[in-house]
């Protein structure tokens, strides 16, 4: 299906089934909000990755107006519901302050492997557990897939957005897990040199050659 979409670029990567609270302030796009609230329909959020608006992004519907402010800016709370493809920007738009896109909906194989997936949450908690923070996942393990721990991961930008792209769940559990093999053993060297350098000009009960 090819349709048209407002658009509210941001340098961020929501993911479908996320849930995302906005500050609208910005003119353009509290006339974008307010439309979509007033009519019910969705908008697009495509990722801003080095000041250029992505081919891809996620199409989110606001679920609450949470307060408005009395110069109209506004909070809301939104929902990430299905990646879409860009298949041209609309900079202007007759009567719009904001911009549109001529969009497509590719296919998502949302299949996964239940004992990958166990092991990518295990995972993030050991990252977790050597950065020394505390995160808890909105749904019951059993129940996660890759968009639901990936802003949990410690990936960059740029990589949520790489697997923003992938469209069969395997494919994006494969990435996960490559991602954490590659950073969990960095901070666990990190946090040993921490621990060395902490030992440095303190009493060391050490065992000479016997």
């Amino acid at each position: 299906m090819t349709n048209f979409i407002p658009i509210f670029p941001l340098s961020t990567v929501v993911y479908p089934g996320e849930q995302l609270n906005l500050h609208i302030f910005e003119p353009r796009y509290k006339q974008l909000i307010k439309e979509c609230i007033e009519t019910k329909k969705p908008f697009g959020i495509p990722a801003v990755i080095d000041e250029k608006i992505s081919e891809m992004g996620t199409l989110v519907q606001v679920i609450e107006l949470s307060k408005e402010y009395d110069d109209g800016k506004l909070d809301i709370k939104t929902v990430g519901l299905q990646v879409f493809r860009i298949l041209e920007v609309i900079n202007e738009l007759p009567g719009k302050l904001y911009s549109g896109a001529i969009v497509n909906y590719p296919e998502n194989d949302e299949k996964g492997n239940r004992a990958l997936m166990q092991g990518i949450v295990k995972g993030i908690r050991e990252l977790h557990k050597l950065l020394k923070i505390e995160k808890k996942f909105a749904k019951p393990d059993e129940e996660l897939w890759s968009y639901d721990v990936a802003h949990h991961a410690g990936m960059s930008l740029t990589e949520e957005y790489e697997l923003l792209q992938l469209l069969h769940e395997l494919q994006r559990q494969e990435y996960l897990k490559r991602h954490l093999k590659k950073v969990l053993p960095l901070l666990a060297e990190m946090e040993m040199l921490k621990e060395k350098v902490k030992l440095n000009g303190h009493f060391k009960n050490l065992k000479g050659l016997e």
